[in-house]
């Protein structure tokens, strides 16, 4: 069953079809109903029934429930491979395991190209996969880049290779991608002061990742002004991925005021904490996302960020509010604990 559901999600990662999305959605929903223990009793505590007749009605579960529990939807045994949140908020890791990393990896690849967004010419500010091997952030990397090691610029012990960069960049004479976290990216600029590089027509920075348990806030004007400065580019062709570890695919912006937008197999909802309801239009809530990428683990996600729905059919992020869970989802959460420790 989940050979041949996984193979479903494939083909439609490929070939999507609109229609297709609730179908599939429900088919997962069911099968880790069945198999994944923690959501079955985070289910029940919720109320939630076992058939569905959208996605919209299946159950999200809150993103720390990851740092609380093993979320998998298949036998322990099977596991091969794990990636693990960066755990900086004092809780510890949160963890996402998978059997296969094949629907990953396709969810990383299609979804790039949904996107249009270069595939050569990378520079990577991050670690090569065999030097992070539970960082879902470098896996990304290996995969777009065929693993190759000279695109990754950061080294084992964490020192830029700035070098390198500079390299790379002018030998591709060609537009470019230099994605890294935007910690990254300002630890670059602030540790090489004089770093001024003028890339080639279409080059894209991509950042990602915020500044989360860093200490350390930058206003994302003033850190695209930065970036358009150092690297020669207008602020639209500086990007932003959005995703996490509990996720396997990602969600993209560009410039500034843009909203971010997934591809086909991921769905979303601004959810208002009161109600634990869907939010009024142009109301802020919390974000909830729906990711048949994730067949693994859960197919329903709630964040703890604020967004606000757009027009457009995407959504304006708006910050982190660390303690706010939607009304129900905490109660549910504290009976699944509870459960736990019994």
């Amino acid at each position: 069953m989940s050979r041949a559901l996984a193979g479903e999600v494939v083909r439609f990662m490929r070939e999507p079809e609109g229609k297709d999305f609730d179908k599939l959605a429900i088919s997962i929903y069911e099968y880790q109903r069945r198999e994944n223990t923690v959501f079955a009793k985070y289910c029940e505590a919720f109320g939630a029934t076992h058939k569905v007749d959208s996605w919209k009605q299946i159950p999200a579960l809150p993103q720390i429930a990851f740092k609380r529990s093993a979320i998998r939807s298949f036998p322990p045994e099977r596991t091969r491979a794990e990636f693990r949140t960066s755990g900086t908020t004092g809780e510890g890791h949160g963890k996402h395991f998978f059997p296969s990393l094949h629907l990953y990896e396709t969810a990383v690849q299609k979804g790039w190209d949904h996107f249009s967004l270069p595939r050569a010419g990378f520079a990577l500010l991050m670690q090569h996969p065999d030097d992070a091997p539970f960082s879902s952030l470098s896996h990304m990397g290996g995969i777009l880049t065929g693993f190759e090691r000279n695109r990754f610029l950061i080294g084992l012990t964490g020192e830029f290779e700035i070098d390198r960069l500079s390299a790379l960049l002018a030998a591709d004479r060609k537009p470019s991608i230099v994605f890294g976290t935007a910690l990254g990216f300002l630890h670059l600029m602030e540790q090489f002061t004089d770093l001024r590089l003028e890339l080639p027509a279409g080059t894209i920075v991509m950042e990602t990742g915020g500044f989360k348990g860093s200490g350390r806030e930058t206003d994302k004007c003033e850190l695209y002004r930065q970036l358009s400065r150092r690297f020669g580019i207008g602020t639209d062709s500086i990007w932003n991925e959005y995703g996490m570890t509990e996720l396997s695919s990602q969600f993209y912006s560009y410039g500034i005021g843009h909203s971010h937008r997934g591809p086909p197999w991921t769905r979303f909802q601004i959810i208002d904490p009161e109600t634990n309801r869907e939010a009024a239009p142009n109301a802020i809530g919390l974000l909830r996302i729906f990711d048949l990428g994730n067949l693994w683990s859960v197919i329903g996600i709630q964040t703890q960020d604020l967004a606000i729905s757009q027009p457009d059919g995407g959504f304006l992020l708006l910050g982190r509010d660390p303690a706010a869970l939607p009304r129900g989802c905490s109660r549910a959460v504290d009976e699944l604990l509870k459960s736990a420790r019994g």
